[in-house]
């Protein structure tokens, strides 16, 4: 028996010595493209190569021996083979989840590390300007009262540009908490975005015009008079922001494929494609340089309305169209009630 298992074991080694390594060749390559097919020809080789060496030892003749063989290999691969192609299966979604959430907290890092950067950059310009004055006017170094009264102003003026971020901050937080429920009715969708507009215009720009298409018409929506008019507002303030002198603001709404949209047409020349999309994110004001201005927000009010936008059970999107920029706000009509969540 010990003479020929010593005899048949170097011609076994012979022959599944070739198939196991074309097998972890293959393995290799597959490993990186397929993580079902790796399994599977992890489970594969073993039993191929198996097969091999005992089709060698039998001199490649026809035998009970080799016929049996072959039987409890095929029967072997019936099992294993499904199981490792379960098991592959399952990997790869492990594998897959948890690289998109490696990305996720990746991009959510850095949209943290950005919105610090920028809002501490928004914070302390202002802030340093404000200290300035106070202790200008601490220290008697402006004593007209012309001057008194300017510096008056414009420490205002720097404070409630600080709060609104401050505020700003506050409602992304808000808007994107898992625990966030909406108080929920029909809400006439034109009056939301009359008193938006009424708002937006009495303290936005003079040489943009804001035009509303027989608000009357549109939809009763579902959703929270608040939380809605927040984010007209703030489709409205980007829109004015950003549309040129001369330039005009347009609304319009209706209901398509049984959901309420709202349009909010703007002038601002239009976004390139790859930042298009971008629009949205966190703390993103575009290309130029992050310099505080009068009008500069701290790039948060399109975040705000979409969060917004998706616990009503809607969406918020933008593409070019037109001379600008076309935002598009889609919400449940009144008569629908499934998908919002209520207090």
């Amino acid at each position: 028996m010990i003479a020929e298992l010593t005899r048949a074991a170097p011609l076994a080694l012979l022959f599944a010595l070739p198939v196991a390594a074309l097998g972890g060749l293959v393995l290799h390559r597959l490993r990186r493209r397929s993580m079902t097919a790796a399994m599977t020809a992890l489970g594969v080789v073993p039993l191929a190569a198996a097969l091999a060496g005992v089709v060698a030892v039998s001199g490649f003749m026809y035998t009970p021996q080799l016929v049996g063989t072959v039987a409890v290999v095929g029967v072997v691969a019936v099992v294993t083979v499904p199981a490792a192609m379960l098991l592959g299966r399952g990997f790869a979604r492990d594998a897959l989840w948890a690289r998109e959430m490696r990305e996720s907290e990746r991009r959510a890092e850095e949209a943290r590390r950005s919105l610090v950067s920028g809002m501490s950059h928004d914070l302390r310009s202002p802030l340093a300007g404000i200290r300035g004055m106070t202790d200008a006017l601490a220290d008697g170094v402006v004593r007209e009262p012309a001057e008194v009264a300017e510096y008056l102003a414009r420490i205002r003026r720097e404070t409630v540009r600080m709060a609104a971020m401050v505020e700003d901050l506050f409602q992304l937080s808000r808007a994107t908490s898992p625990t966030l429920r909406l108080d929920v009715a029909p809400v006439a969708l034109g009056e939301v975005v009359s008193d938006a507009v009424a708002a937006e215009t009495a303290s936005g720009r003079a040489d943009v015009d804001v035009v509303a298409e027989d608000p009357e018409d549109w939809p009763t929506v579902l959703g929270s008079d608040t939380e809605l008019t927040r984010v007209v507002r703030n489709l409205l303030s980007n829109a004015l922001r950003h549309t040129r002198p001369g330039g005009e603001v347009r609304l319009t709404a209706g209901v398509r494929d049984g959901a309420a949209w709202l349009h909010v047409q703007d002038g601002c020349g239009g976004i390139d494609g790859a930042d298009l999309e971008r629009v949205f994110d966190v703390g993103y004001r575009g290309t130029p340089a992050r310099t505080p201005g009068p009008d500069s927000g701290a790039g948060l009010g399109l975040a705000i309305a979409r969060a917004l936008a998706e616990a009503h059970g809607g969406a918020l999107d933008v593409a070019n169209h037109g001379p600008g920029c076309r935002f598009t706000l889609t919400l449940p009509p009144a008569a629908r009630t499934a998908g919002v969540s209520s207090a």
